[in-house]
């Protein structure tokens, strides 16, 4: 808002500069657009990209537009563009902070519990410079130019230059403006952190409801997870019993296959070796047969010992008659002679 100022002459011929008061009460509670723009000339500086924090020599020299050719520009131009791109997407999908309410605006303001320290050291030189203090003076000026001119002088008497009381009003007017408009703001920024307290308490009950629905969803995912791995264990183990149960049936199946033919055949194989015999053919064999054989031959040995005796007898008896034929032929030879 503009105020009139006005300039007058004083009878005793000097210039005074006077404006018209500007008082608090007609400013509507600094909730008017205006008050807008004139926040707009309060900033901090700490987040100023215009201001540099550290070292100035070692900032990197950009060149001008005239040392780079224009394929470079245009690829400084491209990767510029890209970086905008890339910051307004981060701006876009950053969370941010609830629209003020109508009327008010907000301001950057430290909620944190620590401070930030600032560990860049800045590069400082001392440089000294000492005259020296036995230099050779000329007694006199080597050069005195000639006088020209005519000399003239000015009396100024007390108050005509500067009257205090009347300059110092709008200093003070700008100070006390200045002390209330900073005052509204220490007030409106009190506001703002209560109501941002208020928003932080919500805000922690509605975590604290949600750390409390998510751990009571993790205790059921838990139960499910457990009720999950138990009903798997339990099909498993089925699984593995059914296995087992069918491989018995597929074994016992296979050696009823196998001994179908292998039991005939072991017992054809034991019979053949006598393992399996008729008891009175085995009695017959082991017990008649022997004994009928041992008769046999005490039979034949008794009829080859009486064949023996006869053939004996036989011999004695042709060998008797042999020789008593003899003893006849003998005799009649003795009778004729």
């Amino acid at each position: 808002m503009a105020f009139a100022s006005h300039s007058h002459r004083n009878p005793n011929g000097t210039y005074t500069f006077s404006s018209h008061p500007r008082p608090v009460e007609n400013r509507s509670k600094y909730r008017e657009p205006h008050y807008e723009q004139a926040q707009a000339n309060y900033g901090n500086i700490m987040y100023d990209r215009r201001v540099v924090r550290g070292n100035t020599y070692a900032q990197h020299v950009v060149p001008t537009t005239a040392q780079l050719d224009p394929s470079e520009i245009q690829r400084q131009e491209a990767i510029r563009k890209r970086a905008m791109a890339r910051k307004r997407a981060r701006e876009q999908f950053r969370p941010r902070t609830r629209e003020a309410l109508p009327g008010r605006q907000h301001i950057d303001v430290q909620t944190d519990l620590y401070l930030e320290e600032l560990s860049d050291v800045i590069v400082a030189t001392d440089i000294e410079c000492q005259t020296d203090a036995f230099l050779d003076k000329p007694a006199t000026p080597l050069f005195i130019p000639a006088k020209s001119g005519k000399d003239a002088e000015t009396q100024i008497e007390e108050g005509q230059l500067f009257d205090f009381d009347m300059e110092v009003q709008p200093v003070l007017e700008v100070l006390v403006g200045k002390t209330i408009e900073q005052s509204l703001l220490e007030v409106m920024e009190e506001e703002e952190l209560a109501c941002l307290r208020a928003q932080q308490r919500a805000f922690e009950e509605l975590r604290n409801n949600e750390l409390a629905e998510v751990q009571r969803l993790q205790e059921q995912q838990r139960r499910l997870n457990e009720e999950k791995e138990r009903r798997i264990a339990q099909q498993k183990e089925v699984l593995k019993k059914e296995k087992e149960t069918a491989e018995k049936i597929a074994a016992r199946a296979y050696t009823q296959q196998y001994l179908a033919n292998l039991l005939p055949a072991v017992f054809t194989s034991l019979r053949s070796h006598g393992y399996f015999y008729d008891p009175v053919e085995k009695d017959i064999e082991t017990n008649f047969l022997p004994w009928l054989m041992a008769e046999v031959n005490n039979n034949l040995e008794k009829r080859y010992t009486a064949r023996e005796v006869l053939d004996t007898l036989i011999l004695d008896v042709t060998q008797k008659r042999l020789e008593e034929f003899k003893v006849l032929e003998t005799q009649p030879n003795r009778s004729d002679s």
